[in-house]
């Protein structure tokens, strides 16, 4: 078993950040919301949130040594889901620049809330490293 609790995301407290598993090197991410290494959520609105969490979900990937396409499975919870459709666009484009093409299996869930307040979004995911 091996820990990611990669330096840019700030000190994890009360979980780790990715945990790889398996000789075929399976990575599980935790929920990543929309915050910087500081802990502070990077806006109000949905979209840039969604990208700074996705970014966030990447940065444990490369630090485990895998890369986007690694990724298998995205799990991502919303607050609102009139907000997520109003704002499909911009996190289209955050998607695609961060993703490079690559579409692994996804859901969306919507949820009453999230732990952290103010925080619209959370994606988690599971990659096999190579």
């Amino acid at each position: 078993m091996q820990i990611v609790n990669p330096t840019e995301l700030g000190k994890a407290q009360g979980y780790s950040n990715g945990i790889v598993l398996g000789p075929g090197r399976t990575l599980f991410v935790a929920g990543q919301i929309g915050w910087t290494s500081e802990h502070v959520l990077v806006g109000k609105d949905l979209a840039s949130q969604f990208g700074q969490a996705l970014s966030n979900v990447l940065t444990v990937v490369r630090a485990a040594g895998g890369k986007a396409q690694h990724v298998g499975r995205l799990t991502i919870y919303v607050t609102d889901k009139e907000a997520y459709v109003a704002a499909r666009k911009e996190i289209g484009a955050h998607y695609k620049a961060l993703m490079d093409g690559h579409y692994p299996a996804m859901a969306l869930l919507v949820v009453a809330g999230l732990l952290e307040p103010g925080a619209l979004v959370e994606i988690e995911a599971t990659a096999v490293l190579s």
